[in-house]
């Protein structure tokens, strides 16, 4: 029975676990279980690290990929979002779908006999989550008893840290003003996971509560793509939820800073916090790479 990788919850804590110990070996890896397999890539929004990550992956993984573009598919206006599932499960052995809607996603899953990858859609990220939780292995070398603190909206983003933190263990707080949480749904899920991992996932409003004395303190833009219309209302909103020197003080004195890019800097990160000592975010924009080869190995191969 064929796999989607729609959200973080599509897999087990276990799997959850079993992704990232799985990241961090094939980087040492020459093994190519994709070889004669072509993957297609549908982006409806523009990428750096996504796209490039991908295609990187599926080669260094010894398979093919054809990348289409919003203007080649137009997603659901051309066509039905069904139909162009229908089609392109005809001719390759998976997809990776980066969306604006996720209905569209779990459309184009429940059309398709090959499995389907989220690489961004307007409620998760799961991927990134992938690349998240390798960094902070990879820097931390355990989950149990880590503080991880998201600073800011409660996107995508957001969403997906907050199952996998739970996931493996992870304690994860959120600061944020009220009106800009986690969606209720993908939250219930995070407090499930942490409910049987024995972490702990927490809302509060003042950064500085939830950065005390974390391990990790994580933010990003306050502006997704899609989202410009309301820029002077979250500029506003978000205002005090910038991250600096003077509130990573309140973390740990060996506390790491993670960012999944692009940043902006006078925003939602003071200048300079990209080159900061605690900064990891270019450790973290590689591991998109590993992790993603990682889920790919595991549904595609």
């Amino acid at each position: 029975m064929k796999k989607d990788f729609l959200a973080v919850s599509d897999f087990t804590s276990a799997e959850v676990a079993d992704i990232v110990r799985q990241a961090e070996s094939l980087k040492r890896s020459n093994a190519r279980p994709l070889n004669g397999k072509v993957i297609a890539l549908l982006f409806e929004k523009p990428s750096l690290r996504t796209r490039v990550s991908f295609e990187i992956g599926i080669r260094q993984l010894g398979g093919d990929c054809i990348y289409l573009s919003k203007e080649d598919v137009n997603l659901g206006v051309r066509e039905p979002v069904e139909d162009v599932a229908r089609v392109l499960d005809r001719w390759v052995d998976g997809i990776v779908a980066r969306v604006n809607a996720h209905e569209s996603l779990v459309t184009m899953a429940a059309h398709m006999n090959v499995p389907v990858i989220n690489a961004l859609s307007d409620l998760e990220h799961p991927c990134q989550a992938m690349a998240d939780l390798q960094t902070i292995a990879q820097h931390k070398d355990r989950f149990d008893g880590i503080r991880v603190a998201y600073i800011g909206d409660g996107n995508n983003v957001a969403a997906s840290l907050a199952v996998g933190c739970a996931s493996v263990g992870a304690d994860f707080v959120i600061a944020n003003p009220p009106a800009y949480g986690v969606p209720e749904s993908v939250w219930d899920t995070a407090l499930q996971r942490a409910e049987a991992s024995g972490s702990s996932v927490t809302r509060v409003e003042l950064p500085e509560d939830a950065v005390r004395d974390a391990d990790v303190v994580y933010t990003d833009t306050w502006v997704s793509m899609g989202q410009e219309a309301e820029k002077a209302e979250r500029v506003k909103a978000f205002a005090n939820y910038q991250v600096n020197p003077a509130l990573m003080e309140y973390a740990k004195p060996d506390s790491i800073f993670m960012h999944d890019m692009p940043a902006y800097a006078g925003a939602e990160i003071s200048e300079g916090m990209i080159d900061d000592l605690r900064s990891v975010v270019f450790d973290q924009a590689e591991n998109r790479l590993h992790a993603q080869n990682a889920v790919m190995v595991t549904l595609f191969s």
